[in-house]
């Protein structure tokens, strides 16, 4: 095979290999956020970039939205998605949207709690381990924990 066509064929894989891997990735999602929180339109920024559709709504009452989605106390942050039939709460890094859309687990939701250095969105250098919990009802358990990235 002569090497162009190697290098196009090489090409075209890693190309399919990239849509595969964001393909379980709901089309659309629905950002809840502040309207001053610069860090939470850079996290629908970081949805866009995998192919999402993100509206975003801004709302001076977070916690009533909240509230009403179902997001237990303790596991907050500074905003909260709506997207394929789940609650999505704060900085959640990708590997955990893709497990959660490629499993699609009985649960609500999943959230990574306050706002972790190096998370998507966030500035600054992952500094612990990340810990993304799932909820459903009264219950909540751990996700995933991602460890922490090299900087």
């Amino acid at each position: 095979m002569p090497r162009r066509n190697v290098t196009l064929l090489l090409s075209a894989t890693l190309m399919l290999g990239a849509q595969v891997a964001h393909a379980a990735l709901p089309d659309e999602a629905t950002l809840y956020k502040s309207p001053s929180c610069g860090c939470c339109a850079a996290y629908g920024d970081y949805l866009e970039e995998r192919g999402v559709d993100v509206e975003v709504v801004e709302t001076t009452n977070l916690s009533e939205t909240k509230e009403r989605l179902g997001l237990p106390h303790g596991l907050g942050s500074c905003h909260t998605i709506e997207m394929g039939g789940y609650v999505i709460e704060g900085h959640v890094p990708g590997a955990a949207l893709d497990r959660l859309f490629a499993e699609r687990p009985n649960v609500k939701g999943i959230a990574l709690p306050g706002m972790p250095a190096g998370t998507p969105g966030m500035p600054g250098e992952q500094d612990q381990a990340l810990t993304v919990h799932q909820f459903g009802g009264d219950d909540t358990s751990v996700f995933m924990t991602l460890p922490i990235t090299a900087g």
